[in-house]
Order: C-alpha cells, then sequence, then structure tokens
C-alpha cells in the first residue's frame, strides 16, 4: 500500500455526513466561478483506500479562490453510491484494486478503466505512483484528463489540475456532441434527398426541371411534394402536392402520398379514382384529422397535345405557349383539398395543349409570399406576370425557375417561410 498524503484536517462523520468532507473551508454549499458566464458548486470526488482514516488532498480552490468541496470513498461500491449529478471531478487512486482483478498479471489501469465506465460524464484525474510518469500518461490515453504524482501534490497544483480537467471534460463532451449532431444532420440530410423523386420519364420527348425549397430551417424535406412518370401507353403523368404544414410530420406525410400517387398511377389509376384512394391513404397516415392536402395532377397524352388536369384544392397550373400570353389553366371544376370531405369526387378537365408548350405546376408556396413591406400577396397574377417576363428575355428550364424563385424571394425581402415546389414541362414542336 502507497504510503498516505498528510493529513491537513480531519473532519469527523457526524458533521461531514456519511463518507464526505470538506477541506481547507467550511461545509456549507459554496459557489465557484468557472468561467465568466456561469457559477457552480464544484465538487471533487477522491477514491482512495483509506482504512486508517488518515489519508487527505491538500485544501483545493476555484479560481475564486473558494474551498472546493471533497467527497472521500475508501472503495469503488462507496464512490458509487457518492458518485452524483453534482459531482464535477474524480482523483482516483491508481493503486486501488479493481473490482474482480487480482494477480500478478492484472492490468494495471483496471481501477480507471471501471471509473471511466461508471463515470462516463465526469472529468477525472488519475493519481499515480510517485514518478511513474508512463503509467500516468498511459491513464491519460485510456481516458483520464490528466494525472498528478502523489508526493507532489499541493494546494495550486491540485487546484489548477481540478479546474483544468472539469473544462477539459466539458469541452471534450461538447465537441463529441458536435460531431455526433454533424453526424446526424448528415444522415438526414441523406435520407431526405433520398426521399427527393427521381423522374421516370424515358422515353419520352418532353423536358423536366424543379426547384424544391423547404420552409423549416436547416431541411431538405418539407410539407410540399412532386413527382412524374411515364406509363408504358407513353402517357407523362405529372403531380404536385402540399400538406399543410412545414414540419417533419408532414413532410413525412407528403413522402408517403408521393410514393403512393406513383404506385397507383404505375398501376393505371388515373382522376377521380387515383385522388379518392389518395384521400383514404391521408386519411390512414394523418396524426390529426385536421390534416388536409392540396394535389394537383396532370396527365398528358403520348402525343403531347392534349393533358387531363385534376385539381383539389390546388392552384391551376399556367400554360406558356409561343406567341401567346402565359396563362393559368382552367380552375372552375376544382374539388376539395384530400382529407376535408369523406366521398368527395374530383372532376377531370380535358386540356389543350397544342404543339409547343410550356407547363408550369407549383405550390402556393410561391404565390403567397408578400410584396415589399406591406400585407399585400404576390398572388397567382403577381406570378404570372414575373413568369412572363422571364420568358420574354428567354428564360427557360431550370434558369426560369431560379429566376422566379430568387424574384418572388426578393419581392417578400427575405427568405419565403412556406415552403415552396414548382416543376416545368416542356415541349418543343
Amino acid at each position: 500500500m502507497p504510503a498516505p498524503i498528510p493529513r491537513q484536517r480531519s473532519v469527523p462523520a457526524a458533521e461531514s455526513g456519511p463518507a464526505q468532507t470538506t477541506l481547507g473551508g467550511p461545509s456549507t454549499h459554496q459557489e465557484a466561478t468557472v468561467d465568466n458566464n456561469a457559477t457552480t458548486h464544484l465538487t471533487l470526488l477522491l477514491i482512495e483506500d483509506d482504512p486508517g482514516g488518515s489519508t487527505v488532498v491538500p485544501e483545493p480552490r476555484d479560481a475564486a479562490g473558494r474551498p472546493i468541496r471533497v467527497r472521500h470513498a475508501r472503495n469503488l461500491t462507496e464512490a458509487e453510491r457518492l458518485l452524483t449529478d453534482d459531482v464535477h471531478c474524480i482523483l482516483l487512486d491508481l493503486a486501488l484494486p479493481a473490482p474482480g482483478r487480482g494477480g500478478d498479471n492484472a492490468d494495471e489501469l483496471a481501477v480507471l478503466r471501471h471509473v471511466l465506465r461508471l463515470a462516463p460524464r465526469h472529468a477525472v484525474l488519475a493519481l499515480a505512483p510517485s514518478g511513474d510518469a508512463e503509467r500516468g500518461a498511459e491513464a491519460v490515453r485510456v481516458g483520464a484528463q490528466d494525472y498528478l504524482f502523489r508526493d507532489e501534490l499541493d494546494e495550486r497544483l491540485l487546484s489548477r489540475a481540478i479546474r483544468y480537467a472539469v473544462e477539459r471534460k466539458r469541452s471534450d463532451t461538447a465537441e463529441r456532441r458536435l460531431a455526433e449532431g454533424r453526424v446526424r444532420a448528415q444522415e438526414n440530410r441523406r435520407l431526405e434527398r433520398g426521399l427527393l423523386p427521381t423522374p421516370l420519364l424515358e422515353g419520352s420527348s418532353l423536358r423536366f426541371a424543379a426547384r424544391y425549397r423547404p420552409g423549416r430551417s436547416r431541411a431538405l424535406l418539407g410539407g410540399d411534394f412532386y413527382d412524374v412518370v411515364r406509363t408504358p401507353d407513353g402517357t407523362v403523368h405529372a403531380m404536385i402536392g402540399d400538406v399543410c404544414g412545414h414540419g417533419p410530420d408532414e413532410a413525412a406525410l407528403g413522402v408517403e402520398l408521393r410514393i403512393a400517387w406513383r404506385a397507383l398511377t404505375l398501376a393505371g389509376l388515373c382522376g377521380d379514382e387515383l385522388l379518392g384512394t389518395l384521400q383514404q391513404v391521408l386519411e390512414h397516415e394523418r396524426s390529426d384529422d385536421e390534416i388536409f392536402a392540396t394535389l394537383c395532377t396532370v396527365d398528358i397524352a403520348p402525343d403531347g397535345r392534349r393533358a387531363g388536369l385534376c385539381l383539389a384544392g390546388h392552384p391551376s397550373p399556367l400554360l406558356a405557349r409561343p406567341g401567346r400570353n402565359a396563362k393559368l389553366l382552367p380552375y372552375d371544376n376544382n374539388g376539395p383539398a384530400l382529407g376535408l370531405l369523406p366521398g368527395a369526387r374530383w372532376p377531370r378537365m380535358q386540356v389543350e395543349l397544342g404543339r409547343e408548350w410550356s407547363l408550369m405546376l407549383y405550390t402556393d408556396g410561391l404565390i403567397e409570399g408578400r410584396v415589399g413591406a406591406g400585407r399585400e400577396r404576390l398572388g397567382q397574377d403577381g406570378m404570372v406576370e414575373i413568369v412572363r417576363r422571364l420568358l420574354g428575355e428567354g428564360l427557360a428550364g431550370e434558369e426560369l425557375l431560379r429566376a422566379a424563385v430568387t424574384e418572388v424571394r426578393e419581392l417578400n425581402g427575405g427568405e419565403l417561410t412556406d415552403d415552396v415546389a414548382v416543376l416545368l414541362l416542356d415541349r418543343e414542336g
């Protein structure tokens, strides 16, 4: 057994409570300044075999010179009982035997490994035998914040080591949490990116472009959703929708509706039958009976000259053709949003597109932004004027959508609070 550290003051158990002492100062709770912005009670847990009751450390003090509370555990069982949330640092005697260890081949740092498992959130100082720097350095490699030699302890050295260990542990914990947060964020981005659609247009002469901006900060996916597929008969089906709300639950529901729409479309459903089935999906999957979704579906004939249009509480698409002003398609037969009326019907309107055209589908996030500092909204008319002007400037495809969304955001005076989804289909004559 190593030589005991000279005791400076012994506090009887009746005065200090079970296995707890405050050395070098009164036993009342003291506040110690840890950084410039916060104060806290610093407590040190000394774990050292002390059968004679005569071992103690010098008086440790905080940065303000106030005594640091010290609790004394004579073994690991007692340490586990005293290791409460108000303990900030542990001073561990490496000579203490670990549970279930013994013999000449025992791991010299087994007791340290045991304490690190027992107290993963606490700073740990290793108390190494005098002159055994190799063992102290190995303790740091294993997980201790620092090590001290038994015969070199003094008040200044111990006080500084405790403060350093506590701050280093906090820094390490914050860095680890930051790294874990980055990994989670990367995983979420990969997941959300994987949930965005990949248009199935192989064999079609139509050109496709899309822009997507979720309203949620740091998100890639919002409650808006869209998709485009070509069925074996040559028909191109396009859809855009909007789940009310902007949170992750709405984003998840939007993904479910998009996937359901694609599966039903590839299975041959269209128009009212398709929307009725989607409403059943929504009713089964939504977390609240008040949640609804708007939807716009377009099925473009194989010759590309005409299309069927169904609207479920959604803004009507914009059609642009050479030599004519861009205009909104008819929305007189706009049916209710999905999830509002059980047994609702959604009429399918026949629309003539012509030989050469551009068809833009969008969500209301594009038209509900403000114009200037007042309460005036951009609205569909304002959006149509923006698109007409950009088309007149020769913009098309991705460039057209990028410029339109940018201008709407600038008119709003900053980022749009609602999700925005826009897709564009073009056919050249």
